[in-house]
């Protein structure tokens, strides 16, 4: 008899919680650490997820132990009007890793700082319309949520004035195409802001925008894209806010995704990755920005801005990224991870495609390569097997795609946790495209 199977736990969990999304696997966690998390039984399952994508450093790491222990010890919460060494240390750590971004605010999850960025958008530009991407998800509040397209949307009444979106570029199915047949992103970008200009009241405030849209099946921006994109604002007065919810702090190889690009926005968000797992987010902008937004009145107080207990534990979390070497990590990791997910894709006929970069890979379910037919339910249940067997993984599924497995180890995974996890894969697929 499993203990997972505990019949007042799943009473009591059945008749009190609130039902917010995807069903709860059938398993009690009772513990963590590093790549795993254990359930009743005492398994171990191997977590590619990284948490909610944010456990970078894996779970209970002990550096993140003993600043929890000790800044609990001193001041974990304050006045919102007040100050600790934790919060401006944190503040001027980040300004250093993202010149030009020198002013910093410290909040609480992604949707609030998607929330406060947007809000500073339209104050400063004086505008109100908000451009993101038809595959976005960049949080489920006010302002965050009607810049969010890829789930979550009916029922919900009218989202926010002036919300517009414009197809994320996708190379696996491209919407216009070069000669040789590879995506012509920039006539995609070109054609999508000319409905933009066609829709617009002359009020665009800011373009929001994931570097790999995770939620909308690890989509990457090709390279030159960004840069594209950042010209269109420009021309037409807009900002560029950039949502590093899951891919800042070193997952892609870079400690922001935009480095690659050489393209800094004027807005960066942070959050998930930041706090490694505990609630943490940052809003960073130019002090150009920032001026502009103080003498207007930008006001965003909240409860916990500020707040002393996540600042140290985000401080903690870049001294555990510079000295671990973990930027690097995610690079030689992921290309690991990389090379036996395409080993994958040459075995398995469903495995449509891989892509990302770093620790943020996505493998593309398909029912074959030719058509490109989204392959939803065998990749349900490929995510069943691969539970059955100890490996967590979590797969998008997404109208006009295929499920996409949104594969993210923290940036301390082993080779040989890569290695048990590509091997875990592979028989989950196999079971599950012989069992249909």
């Amino acid at each position: 008899m499993t203990l997972n199977a505990d019949s007042d736990f799943w009473a009591s969990a059945n008749t009190h919680l609130t039902r917010y999304g995807p069903s709860f696997e059938p398993v009690i966690i009772e513990r963590a650490a590093g790549s795993f998390v254990y359930d009743a039984d005492g398994r171990a399952i191997l977590d590619f997820t990284s948490g909610q994508m944010s456990a970078v450093l894996g779970h209970t790491h002990p550096d993140i132990v003993a600043t929890v222990a000790r800044q609990m010890g001193a001041v974990a919460h304050l006045f919102s009007g007040m100050l600790s060494r934790p919060v401006v240390t944190l503040a001027e750590r980040l300004a250093a890793l993202a010149p030009g971004l020198d002013r910093v605010q410290l909040l609480t999850t992604g949707a609030e700082a998607n929330e406060a960025a947007i809000r500073m958008a339209k104050l400063v530009t004086g505008r109100h319309e908000i451009v993101a991407f038809a595959q976005s998800w960049h949080g489920m509040t006010g302002a965050a949520a009607s810049a969010t397209y890829s789930a979550g949307r009916r029922g919900y009444g009218p989202a926010g004035v002036g919300s517009f979106a414009i197809p994320a570029p996708n190379a696996y199915r491209p919407r216009f195409r070069n000669v040789d047949g590879s995506n012509d992103w920039q006539t995609e970008l070109d054609d999508a802001f000319a409905l933009i200009d066609s829709q617009s009241t002359g009020s665009l405030a800011a373009f929001i925008a994931e570097p790999i849209l995770s939620s909308g099946g690890i989509l990457e921006l090709p390279l030159g894209y960004l840069a594209a994109l950042k010209q269109k604002c420009e021309q037409r007065g807009m900002l560029l806010i950039l949502d590093e919810a899951q891919t800042g702090i070193g997952r892609t190889g870079h400690m922001f995704a935009f480095e690659r690009d050489g393209v800094v926005p004027d807005i960066l968000t942070l959050s998930k990755t930041l706090g490694a797992g505990l609630p943490l987010a940052a809003v960073m902008t130019t002090k150009a920005i920032e001026q502009t937004a103080f003498e207007r009145g930008f006001l965003f107080y909240t409860t916990h801005v500020s707040d002393p207990l996540p600042a140290a534990i985000g401080v903690t979390v870049l001294d555990v990224v510079a000295r671990d070497g973990l930027v690097a990590q995610a690079t030689a990791r992921g290309n690991r991870l990389r090379d036996g997910l395409l080993s994958l894709q040459q075995k398995f006929e469903c495995v449509g495609d891989v892509r990302g970069r770093g620790l943020l890979l996505g493998l593309e379910i398909v029912v074959d390569r030719q058509s490109k037919t989204p392959g939803f339910e065998l990749g349900a249940r490929i995510m069943e097997e691969t539970m059955r067997r100890g490996l967590s993984m979590n797969i998008v599924k997404l109208p006009s795609m295929g499920g996409v497995f949104r594969i993210a180890p923290p940036l301390t995974v082993s080779e040989a946790e890569i290695d048990r996890g590509l091997e875990i894969m592979s028989e989950a697929i196999q079971a599950a495209a012989t069992t249909h």
